[in-house]
């Protein structure tokens, strides 16, 4: 039930095999205020998982219910898919009042996610969109208890109606704990970041505030009542791990993004290229030699038009005997490059990122603003640069 830009909006992801209702997200619901709705596969885990484990409870403790016991569960299953779906609505909605246009909502296994476009967000916005669906539940929540104690419910609607008003409860209780990726720990982020002026900050404390809060769910919930003597119950404590693990996850990616975005300044392309020089496609290997290959620079091969289209392999000139040199073209002893594969020298942070991504290949030539090949930039660089780890 996390609220923040799951990622950056995949053209033709909306609308892929729509003749069937089915893409990679799960099966298409259809749009609620203009927001896709996506039903992953991975529901149906949990759904079998509910009938599977309440039925045979519900039918112990209602007899009369019979094998309409695990229709009740099945249902239960539905109301829960319900709340989320509204905790989600509310996420998008109030996004949708500060400008940030939602792409997609997709219910899963862990109940579900909003996923924003690219918007600019600040601390306190941050912290209404975030609430906004823990408050939707503690809505619904509390409709549900003036119907219970308004209405004389009997039987089956009197179960339903308690396990709905009890299931946004706590949905909304546990969305609030204060660590990401629940909805609560956009406030430690938000507080951190108001403080410090950083987002990413605040993003990573809210991250370990996430961990803190799975090491606690796991000692008060596992581990103390074990400790004192309690038996514990095999699907209550299978259900547990589960949720700490996801949390966990969710927490640790949480921190690791945030590292990335804060090296993302860093990543430049002029800085992290190794220096080049541009030779024209039609000269000879000794040009190429003079031009610095044989010196140990990096030589770019270029069209007529001074577009980048190749490098110069070292390794290969070495093969080419001295008095030949000056007769072979240099395209023999060079490597193609993908096409497009040159950027600017001032390009940097996330748009060269997503740039990048975008094209084949691991080298890109860099130019200045002339036009004039200055560098080689290779995808390892500026992995490295992301990741804060070496380049091997």
């Amino acid at each position: 039930m996390s609220t923040g830009p799951e990622g950056q909006p995949t053209p033709g992801q909306d609308h892929g095999h729509a003749q069937e209702g089915r893409t990679r997200d799960g099966i298409r619901l259809g749009r609620i205020a203009g927001v896709p709705i996506y039903l992953a596969y991975s529901w149906f885990l949990i759904a079998g998982f509910t009938v599977v484990v309440y039925g045979p409870t519900l039918a112990l403790r209602q007899p009369q219910l019979g094998a309409g016991a695990y229709f009740v569960a099945f249902a239960y299953a539905v109301l829960l898919l319900l709340s989320v779906l509204v905790h989600e609505l509310a996420h998008a909605l109030s996004a949708r009042a500060f400008g940030w246009p939602s792409q997609k909502i997709v219910l899963n296994l862990w109940g579900g996610h909003t996923q924003f476009e690219a918007f600019t967000a600040s601390p306190g916005r941050s912290v209404v969109v975030a609430l906004a669906g823990p408050a939707a539940n503690f809505v619904l929540a509390g409709a549900a208890w003036i119907l219970v104690n308004t209405l004389v419910l009997t039987g089956v609607a009197d179960i339903l109606s308690n396990i709905f008003m009890w299931a946004n409860f706590l949905i909304g209780l546990f969305n609030v704990l204060p660590g990401l990726p629940l909805d609560g720990g956009r406030i430690v982020e938000s507080i951190v970041w108001r403080a410090t002026g950083s987002q990413e900050r605040g993003t990573i404390a809210a991250g370990w505030a996430g961990r803190i809060v799975v090491a606690g769910i796991v000692f008060f919930g596992l581990v103390l009542p074990w400790l004192q003597g309690q038996g514990l119950d095999i699907s209550f404590t299978l259900v547990m791990l589960l949720v700490a693990a996801f949390l966990w996850q969710g927490a640790s990616a949480s921190i690791r993004n945030a590292g990335f975005r804060s090296r993302l300044p860093n990543v430049v392309a002029g800085q992290l290229a190794v220096p080049a020089v541009g030779v024209p496609n039609f000269a000879t290997v000794e040009q190429a030699v003079q031009a610095g290959a044989g010196h140990g620079v990096v030589v770019v091969l270029c069209a007529p038009d001074g577009k980048p289209q190749g490098v110069v392999d070292p390794a290969a000139i070495t093969r080419v005997p001295e008095p030949a040199r000056a007769s072979t073209p240099v395209t023999a002893v060079g490597y193609a490059l993908a096409p497009g594969a040159y950027v600017p020298e001032t390009a940097g942070g996330q748009e060269l990122v997503q740039y990048l991504a975008q094209l084949q290949g691991t080298e890109y030539a860099v130019v200045d603003a002339a036009g004039r090949v200055v560098g080689l930039l290779s995808q390892r660089a500026v992995v490295a640069a992301i990741s804060g780890r070496p380049s091997r």
